[in-house]
């Protein structure tokens, strides 16, 4: 059986206005001047630790301020969470021609929370987020953890998503993959890390279905 994965933020999903806000809060409240919503953007992909550390956070208060982001986040990201376009018509297509899971560098709990709240969660084997693992996307074991749980097969596998750590975990995992162009990557970026650019998820899903 052929098993595709997808990344959420870029790829499936906008929560960029839950994302920025989230953390323009977190900084208020411990009365920190906050960054410019292009250095945050710049971040997205990569753990919140790694985010807030490379946002200027001292290492000691990282941890709270991940704490604080993630109350804030929980609140509002159903609210502001929209699919991107053909995003829905993506996930029933791909589940029509594959087993299909999300790995993911969010808390994988509020993820299955919004997902169940989007009415998809339904469609999706595994969901694998930040908690899960040990080492985060670009390492391989997000994606290695998702085939082991869904019992997949390299050679049949692929991973979608829109920034290099995705790419790089995928092709460290040893699977095949595919970058869009919806998110957070650009396109100079991915064209160094991947061999395959579509516009969207639907159309890597396309380009799958036509190589099985």
């Amino acid at each position: 059986m052929n098993t595709i994965l997808f990344d959420l933020d870029g790829t499936l999903i906008d929560s960029t206005e839950a994302i920025l806000s989230s953390f323009h809060d977190s900084f208020e409240y411990f009365n920190k001047k906050s960054p410019p919503d292009e250095n945050i953007l710049s971040l997205i992909g990569h753990p919140l630790d790694f985010m807030y550390e490379h946002l200027g956070v001292e290492k000691t208060k990282v941890d709270e301020f991940v704490s604080t982001y993630k109350r804030f986040y929980r609140d509002r990201s159903k609210a502001m969470t929209k699919w991107l376009p053909r995003a829905k018509e993506t996930i029933l297509k791909a589940s029509t021609i594959a087993k299909i899971g999300v790995v993911t560098t969010k808390t994988g709990r509020y993820s299955k929370e919004l997902l169940e709240h989007m009415g998809a969660l339904s469609y999706f084997e595994i969901v694998i987020g930040r908690e899960d693992v040990i080492y985060p996307k670009p390492h391989p074991e997000p994606i290695l953890k998702a085939m082991h749980k869904m019992n997949a097969h390299k050679e049949k596998c692929w991973m979608i998503g829109d920034t290099c750590l995705d790419i790089v975990s995928a092709n460290r995992a040893g699977i095949k993959s595919i970058a869009v162009l919806s998110g957070y990557g650009i396109e100079n970026d991915l064209k160094k890390c991947s061999d395959e650019i579509k516009k969207c998820a639907f159309e890597a899903v396309e380009f799958i279905e036509k190589l099985i």
